[in-house]
């Protein structure tokens, strides 16, 4: 594998940290903007609709600019943005760092996606974005955790002054090591949404918005729930996020062996139907014990990233004559469900209670597996490779 394709990934992990890191801090930013723990949960969201809707439209607008170029601009915009979230006073200026963050991020993880798949042979594509994702999901493992540790020893801020430090070393590395890119034709912003007239795709793409949706209904709010179920200490709520986060990798890497061995339909379908499981099975474990409640929980963390290869490839090979275009949109239909999720799980908490959001998160996976049942039973209209079934 190309190493540079490694440098990208680094990069991938630093979004990936900021994205998902006020989750493990809600409660101290919460306290100190003196705001509800389902405002501070909005920050998520800010960030995830602006990276949906920026990306593919930041994409068309820099269409024509040399790829480096581009790379190392929306890098110093990410890391500009990180600092200013970090020296913020006010909720309004943070949320608008966000949005900041978000577009710069944009602009990184679909930049490292299609460079990483331009510096292969076209046999080890799926490879290369597989690895740019789980420097996605390595951010699980490392950088939400470091953050959280770093976040309760110096204050919420701090965490953002690492990214930001983190930013400059991504930068050196594509500088020092990246080659000029020439940018190639991008296809236009209404090309892309016609896709979405087939049932077949767009019934595939609302598997990732309902599928995410139920997910980050709970997830995103994961250490109050933590909190209330088990009343668990910073150091412990620590030690949850990195097993989430090492299960999340190796979910990631199972998630591609499944749709190689069991082909992308039959991957998929298992996967969504086993998470539904597994999400309606984890609120009751907590009223076992905390170690039983783990280890359904890392089941579910592996199964939420091993959705996403199997997914991608599925809607790859579902409609190959537009297959760059559906990863594209199904990048940006994953932020929104993101963003969907944490708007859900918030309007749970304010009226009900955080120890419903399994639940409530669990009603829309299921709705994401009758998505999938009905998407991988419609015809093809176009040839695709012997390994889709």
């Amino acid at each position: 594998m190309n190493f540079r394709v490694y440098i990208l990934a680094i990069a991938a992990f630093v979004v990936g940290t900021v994205e998902l890191i006020i989750g493990g801090i809600l409660d101290q930013v919460a306290a100190d903007m003196n705001i509800s723990v389902s405002a501070a949960g909005q920050l998520i969201t800010i960030f995830s609709i602006v990276f949906a809707i920026a990306a593919p439209i930041l994409m068309n607008l820099t269409a024509k600019v040399e790829r480096k170029k581009l790379y190392l601009i929306s890098l110093v915009v990410f890391m500009i943005s990180n600092i200013i979230v970090a020296l913020s006073s006010s909720y309004a200026m943070v949320m608008a760092a966000r949005a900041l963050s978000a577009a710069g991020g944009a602009l990184i993880i679909v930049l490292s996606i299609t460079i990483a798949s331009s510096l292969v042979k076209p046999e080890f594509k799926g490879r290369a974005i597989g690895i740019i994702f789980m420097g996605i999901s390595g951010s699980l493992v490392l950088g939400v955790p470091i953050g959280m540790v770093i976040g309760n020893a110096y204050g919420w801020r701090s965490p953002f002054w690492f990214i930001a430090a983190l930013t400059v070393v991504a930068m050196i590395g594509i500088f020092a090591f990246l080659d000029k890119i020439q940018p190639t034709a991008v296809v236009p912003l209404r090309q892309q949404l016609a896709s979405l007239k087939s049932a077949k795709i767009i019934s595939g793409q609302l598997i990732t918005f309902l599928f995410l949706t139920g997910h980050l209904t709970l997830y995103a709010y994961l250490t109050p729930y933590l909190q209330e179920t088990f009343q668990l200490n910073s150091t412990w709520i620590t030690i949850v996020y990195f097993l989430f986060g090492i299960a999340a990798v190796a979910g990631g890497g199972m998630g591609g062996v499944m749709a190689d061995k069991l082909g992308t339909k039959r991957a998929l379908l298992l996967i969504v139907s086993t998470f539904a499981v597994t999400m309606f099975v984890l609120p009751l474990t907590a009223q076992i014990s905390l170690f039983v409640f783990m280890a359904v929980m890392m089941i579910w963390s592996a199964l939420s990233w091993a959705v996403s290869p199997a997914q991608q490839s599925y809607l790859m090979q579902s409609a190959p004559e537009t297959a760059e275009i559906q990863s594209s949109l199904n990048t940006s239909i994953m932020h929104l469900g993101i963003a969907a999720g944490s708007v859900v799980g918030g309007v749970v908490i304010d009226h009900s209670s955080v120890l419903n959001n399994a639940w409530v998160g669990c009603a829309f996976v299921v709705v994401a597996l009758g998505c999938a049942a009905f998407s991988v039973t419609r015809p093809m209209k176009t040839a695709v490779p012997a390994k889709a079934e």
